[in-house]
């Protein structure tokens, strides 16, 4: 049996090499990964639900293929960590709500579909803030994750659980959902890679719905190899996604060891003030780590980070009230008995829903209501053109961007919950490229404050999530 630090310190490719070859054993990796958790899953809280018996099944399944000569797939044996709003048959997906307590889908997302193809393994189910609502796992009814590198800090969110899991080694690999940043922020905190790939490029079948034009499926990852291996595994055309862009899976892969030599990287002079100085020193670094290794920076002004927030939460609110109406106690998870019909729907929704939820479909609602939907909806979806326009005029100069992926390292719990604003900010540099559906990846360069790490992001216009990558890689490869 292989030493239990090294095998849940392999990267997936690594995995995958083993299993497929037969010099380790798929239920080998999985009991492995299975020990760390019950290690340390208590103090940090990465999973509603651990998948134990399940994925020693599937372990066993994938390794007796590798016995009948079988190639069970790029992923073989690999251990993921699955954020709980994605659809899982047969498995409690509660996007961390009371309201879904207990609710188990009748079908597999698509991307479940696609890790079980490529020969993955589910090993639970994701905490994350409830509906995807929130940048520090705070806000999940089923109480806070806590971040591996310092249980007294946040790990960012929503997408906390995921991030946390493979920071803490509890899978070699995790998914999550970005609709303003829920991967590349909580990435950025827990000092691992996370991509936001181009809107479309993976489907959202069985993705619970918060922003139906914003969200996206991505993968978290300790290497940004494994991050590309995992996204070429998930991308491509789903004919039952309406969102789907009708090509084949990305190739990204074979673009990280092209190097950066000729490309502009462009630095944004007009990016919103209010990153920490230990965060804006990395980003200083990251710029001259790629001038050295043969790119060339650029200038660009991107007027689109200045406001994008504002309109994002006037975007995402409205969709995510219409998203949330399904939630009324009649068709799936909670209901609360009421004398008639509207009292049980009032009932339902108030116990089911937290604070933050029920702020976003109040803010949602009136933002669509009449007699104000052309002043504050109708007026954001303009902004979102500009916004579109502004990074076209920038990817004229430059090939692709730099900014941080988080304004500061991860904070303390409560730091930031008494005031939602103050919360709301932590996603300025990563909301712009929702509103485009340009792809965003957050790659670990260095630390900041305590040692914490911190994040550098490179975004790229829409489709070029493989130059992203070859961008990515090579920050890797010099980060300090």
């Amino acid at each position: 049996m292989p030493d239990s630090d090294a095998t849940v310190a392999l990267t997936a490719q690594a995995i995958a090499d083993g299993v497929r070859a037969g010099t380790t054993t798929a239920v080998e990796v999985v009991e492995r990964h299975l020990a760390e958790i019950d290690r340390r899953e208590g103090e940090i809280h990465a999973f509603n639900t651990v998948l134990a018996d399940a994925a020693r099944a599937r372990a066993a399944e994938l390794d007796a293929q590798v016995e009948r000569g079988a190639d069970p797939g790029p992923l073989a044996g690999v251990p993921v960590a699955l954020k709980d709003n994605m659809c899982t048959r047969g498995v409690p997906t509660t996007c961390s709500s009371k309201i879904l307590d207990g609710w188990k889908p009748p079908y597999d997302a698509t991307i479940v579909t696609r890790l079980r193809d490529a020969g993955a393994v589910i090993i639970g189910k994701t905490n994350l803030d409830e509906f995807a609502m929130g940048s520090s796992t705070e806000n999940s009814a089923f109480g806070p994750t806590r971040n591996p590198h310092d249980t007294s800090r946040v790990p960012g969110g929503s997408s906390g659980g995921s991030a946390a899991a493979v920071a803490a080694r509890f899978a070699a690999v995790g998914l999550g959902s970005d609709t303003g940043g829920s991967i590349r922020q909580p990435a950025a905190l827990c000092g691992v890679v996370g991509a936001k790939p181009t809107y479309g490029a993976v489907s959202r079948l069985g993705l619970v719905a918060f922003a139906s034009s914003l969200d996206q499926i991505g993968p978290f990852a300790r290497t940004v190899h494994d991050a590309a291996l995992l996204l070429e595994a998930i991308s491509g055309h789903d004919p039952m996604d309406s969102t789907s862009i009708d090509q084949g899976p990305l190739e990204l892969v074979a673009e990280l060891d092209r190097g950066v030599e000729g490309l502009r990287v462009g630095r944004i002079t007009d990016l919103p003030e209010g990153a920490n100085p230990d965060v804006n020193a990395r980003l200083e670094e990251a710029f001259d780590a790629l001038r050295a290794a043969g790119a060339t920076i650029v200038d660009v002004e991107v007027p689109a980070f200045g406001y994008g927030l504002t309109a994002y939460y006037l975007i995402a609110p409205a969709e995510a009230s219409s998203n949330l109406a399904r939630y009324d106690g009649v068709r799936f998870g909670l209901r609360v008995p009421a004398p008639d019909t509207n009292a049980m729907y009032m009932a339902t929704r108030t116990e089911g829903f937290g604070d933050e939820v029920k702020r976003r479909i109040m803010l949602g609602t009136y933002a669509l209501s009449a007699g104000y939907y052309d002043a504050y909806y109708g007026r954001a979806l303009k902004v979102r053109r500009l916004i579109a326009d502004d990074f076209a005029r920038a990817y004229l100069d430059a090939d692709v961007l730099l900014t941080p992926s988080s304004p500061s390292v991860a904070f303390a719990f409560g730091d930031k919950t008494a005031d939602p604003y103050t919360m709301y900010l932590c996603d300025t540099y990563t909301i712009p490229s929702n509103l485009t559906g340009h792809p965003g990846i957050s790659v670990p360069f260095g630390t900041g404050e305590a040692g914490l790490p911190v994040g550098v992001q490179v975004l790229a216009p829409a489709l070029g999530d493989g130059l992203m990558f070859r961008v990515a890689a090579e920050l890797e490869r010099r980060a300090p």
